[in-house]
């Protein structure tokens, strides 16, 4: 397997703030896609027992997102937290009970606009919403040698290195958990970049969810799009493919589902994949700590 090279040693470690962000509701119930009615969590907060690694399908709530829900109140400020943010990054709790604990970025979540970080439970266990968390950023700007129509985003160096991607005859070919058709791909099409935010698998049709192995889906997977592109917002594109993880849960609203967001993507083909079972971030985090 030839290694990928990239540029990190010229990337920017830059600070970027926000706090545990208390869960959010506009409503507290929901319309169903099938017309049924659901009252369940959503959004926002400290989820106890829900991981990276586990799957993102069977819970009783909507758009789950694992571990911790941070968010800046200031509309500019949280533009940037979510931008610089980055799949791997390292964050920090600074103040509260937890002060001192150590996490790590595993997405970020369009449409609430937060940022998700996996923290031990112990530690989750003397957290608070409004508690403060640093994330040091670095990630955007990466780029990988020799492949210029690639285009990286959202992914901390030290993970995507971490990845099972073979550099190899002009090819990038990398190890995923599932491949995702794109005619399932719904909520986030049309964005105007990728930068931030997810784009959701739908998960209407269980038999097409079935005959594309996308049953056992689990937060922190590094999945395949097909045919999408991602590298100026999200669209549809023969032959393109984008490689993203998936960040939150199943939904019951039509037109979402586990929400992706991209690492690497693009338009003409230099991307493959092939299976493998253990691309799942949790391992990465894992490695990391150890």
């Amino acid at each position: 397997m030839a290694k990928i090279v990239t540029n990190k040693d010229k990337l920017v470690i830059q600070s970027a703030m926000g706090v545990i962000h208390h869960p959010t509701m506009r409503s507290a119930t929901k319309i169903a896609h099938d017309e049924s009615i659901w009252a369940v969590p959503a959004v926002g907060g400290i989820c106890y027992n829900v991981k990276v690694g586990d799957s993102v399908y069977g819970l009783a709530g909507d758009h789950i997102e694992p571990g911790v829900s941070v968010k800046n109140a200031d509309a500019t400020e949280n533009l940037a937290l979510n931008f610089l943010s980055c799949i791997g990054n390292k964050a920090i709790v600074m103040s509260g009970d937890a002060k001192g604990a150590v996490g790590t970025v595993t997405g970020t979540h369009g449409g609430i606009e937060h940022v998700l970080v996996d923290f031990d439970g112990d530690d989750m266990e003397k957290m608070a919403p409004g508690d403060k968390v640093l994330i040091k950023s670095c990630g955007q700007g990466l780029k990988i040698d020799g492949q210029p129509l690639v285009k990286v985003m959202n992914i901390d160096p030290s993970f995507l290195e971490m990845m099972d991607i073979d550099d190899k005859d002009g090819m990038l070919d990398v190890g995923v958990a599932a491949v995702v058709p794109a005619h399932l791909m719904g909520s986030g099409i049309g964005s105007a970049n990728a930068y931030t935010g997810d784009y959701d698998i739908m998960t209407m049709d269980k038999d097409e969810l079935k005959a594309n192995s996308l049953q056992d889906l689990r937060f922190g997977d590094i999945v395949a799009l097909q045919d999408c592109d991602t590298t100026n917002g999200r669209c549809f594109r023969k032959g393109a493919v984008t490689v993203g993880v998936v960040v939150h849960s199943d939904c019951v609203l039509s037109g979402h589902g586990p929400g992706v967001t991209t690492v690497l993507t693009c338009q003409t083909g230099l991307i493959k994949y092939h299976i493998n079972k253990n691309a799942n971030i949790a391992n990465y985090i894992k490695n990391k700590q150890n």
